[in-house]
């Protein structure tokens, strides 16, 4: 990457000649969208850490809604069991585990799993973080994994 400054205009302009091509996988261009949610360099690790920390957050505040002591008094300290019951026994959540259904399905591991024990109900939560192209492509794909019939 070279740098010059231009002193013939009347500001000074600083020029960057470099390649457009991302510096990490050499394969898209380098964009915002690349380095947020295209790279296939950070998508090996960095979006799996950005989804788990997200998820995080969400089963701490889930946590915290239902009023439940928790060890940490941040979320960013959070780090979920795979099974937890509240202390009443009403609630049970999941993190990342796998559902038993009655018929085979792709990805059928939910982020979070809420079950009400008294009602006989769950709530999946399944985050995707997706760049904006990329919306309604993981929407369709979250959707057609999580069919049960």
């Amino acid at each position: 990457m070279k740098h010059y400054i231009d002193k013939t205009k009347t500001i000074w302009q600083i020029t960057r000649t470099t390649d457009s091509k991302c510096r990490l996988c050499q394969q898209f261009d380098e964009t915002v969208h690349n380095i947020i949610s295209a790279c296939p360099i950070l998508a090996k690790e960095q979006y799996i850490k950005r989804h788990d920390r997200v998820c995080a957050h969400l089963h701490f505040n889930i946590w915290k809604e239902i009023r439940v002591k928790l060890n940490n008094k941040h979320w960013y300290d959070h780090v979920p069991k795979s099974v937890e019951i509240s202390h009443e026994g009403k609630v049970t959540t999941l993190w990342n585990q796998q559902m038993q259904t009655d018929r085979t399905i792709p990805n059928n591991k939910p982020d979070i799993i809420i079950c009400g024990n008294k009602q006989g109900t769950c709530m999946l939560i399944d985050v995707a973080i997706p760049g904006k192209r990329n919306v309604i492509k993981k929407e369709v794909r979250k959707t057609l994994n999580t069919k049960t019939s």
